[in-house]
């Protein structure tokens, strides 16, 4: 068994074993057992009933968190012409074309968080899929970054869109904010969230489709939720 912090242990004593708490009460405990000095990110992590082996259970999205994550995104838009200008005028951190492509091939330029890019641009932009790739920041038009809408793209990133998918196991991992948010904002983020899932949920599943829902704040204790707790 991994060793822990006493910090850790000490808010480890604070939940209950095998307890399934409410959402409101696990997000209060998770505030509480927070052990770092800095900011911490509250994540959630949502195992389902489903076989990512078959291409109709594979779960990828993007949906904007009502009070956001608490992080400030940079984005790349890769688009030309007056898509271009609608992009700056939303507040793009960076915007070009090629020019940016070739920075990022030529410098190993990264210093962003997110990319959008115009379906014109994709055959360009695919050529970088190696560097891209492995850092998930490819754009896909599941997740609403390939778009010809680049205005209302970036406004959803800059308000605190979050984007999921599931890993080779059928969980998807995700933040819903920070432990310095309100309870009651870190609540409504967390119902969007799940209802976001559950609204994606593939038809072809079977039995219980919601395994289990865990919180934690970064580095600190998993808090596992009942989950009859919230609409399903």
């Amino acid at each position: 068994m991994k060793n822990r912090g006493k910090n850790y242990n000490n808010a480890l004593e604070k939940i209950e074993k095998g307890k399934l708490y409410s959402a409101e009460e696990a997000i209060n405990l998770v505030k509480e057992t927070s052990t770092t000095k800095f900011d911490a990110s509250v994540e959630i992590a949502v195992k389902l009933n489903i076989d990512p082996k078959k291409t109709d259970q594979q779960l990828r999205g993007a949906i904007v968190l009502p009070h956001g994550t608490g992080k400030d995104k940079k984005v790349l838009v890769i688009a030309k012409g007056d898509f271009a200008k609608e992009a700056k005028d939303a507040g793009a951190d960076y915007v070009g074309d090629t020019d940016m492509l070739n920075k990022i091939e030529q410098e190993n330029w990264l210093d962003f968080d997110v990319i959008i890019a115009t379906p014109d641009m994709m055959a360009s932009l695919g050529k970088l899929g190696k560097i891209l790739g492995p850092k998930g920041l490819m754009p896909n038009p599941k997740t609403g970054t390939v778009t010809n809408d680049v205005a209302r793209a970036v406004a959803d990133v800059k308000k605190g869109r979050v984007e999921y998918r599931t890993d080779n196991d059928g969980n998807i991992h995700g933040i819903i904010g920070k432990i310095s948010f309100e309870a009651n904002k870190l609540l409504e983020n967390f119902r969007a969230f799940m209802d976001e899932i559950i609204k994606i949920k593939p038809a072809t599943v079977k039995g219980n489709y919601i395994k289990s829902v865990t919180l934690s704040s970064t580095m600190g204790p998993g808090i596992k939720i009942n989950t009859n707790s919230f609409d399903k």
